[in-house]
């Protein structure tokens, strides 16, 4: 992740290009919806465009899936096929990350996910997720955990098997080589 939060004009038009293309190629996640709509309201957040590029260089290709009428706001989550290579072997947040003495991964999925400006799913949109598609067959991510599980030691993960999405707890100071987590940004 890089310290500029802002693209340049080529790099943005460059990331526009690939955006466009994934919405149009995937036109069943977003039925009514315009892609001119979507540009126009990049184009006025560059905050915005940063962190889905943050998401897309990091393996999440970024999709529109939804639309927030009542706060007039496009939703993009990670729709990568398998969890964000490059956000994987992560614990869960910095206390699990401080409480661990030896073998620390580099980071936090919270701290990666604030660095990114966007959040982590949570059970409720990584189910919705699932409706669009087929995602984590091999690996799975990180959601966001209820704050009674976290403040026992745990967090929750999910992933899908056998036609079927499984919410599954782990200590929150774990990290697996197979497990990042998926972002939702709203623009």
């Amino acid at each position: 992740m890089t310290s500029k939060k802002y693209l340049s004009e080529r790099e943005t038009t460059e990331l526009l290009d690939i955006l466009q293309q994934r919405f149009e190629k995937n036109s069943k996640r977003h039925p009514k919806i315009d892609w001119s709509k979507i540009e126009d309201k990049l184009k006025a957040n560059p905050q915005r465009i940063w962190s889905l590029n943050e998401m897309e260089i990091s393996g999440g290709e970024p999709d529109v899936v939804d639309y927030d009428k009542k706060t007039d706001e496009y939703i993009f989550f990670d729709c990568s096929a398998e969890s964000p290579k490059g956000r994987r072997s992560l614990c869960y947040d910095r206390e699990a990350l401080d409480s661990r003495k030896e073998n620390k991964p580099q980071n936090s999925v919270m701290d990666v996910a604030i660095e990114m400006g966007i959040e982590i799913l949570d059970e409720s949109q990584y189910r919705f997720l699932q409706t669009l598609g087929e995602f984590d067959l091999k690996t799975s991510s990180w959601i966001r955990t209820p704050k009674e599980i976290r403040a026992l030691g745990g967090a929750l993960f999910c992933d899908r098997r056998y036609d079927t999405v499984f919410v599954y707890h782990n200590s929150a100071n774990s990290y697996y080589a197979a497990r990042a987590f998926r972002g939702v940004l709203r623009v």
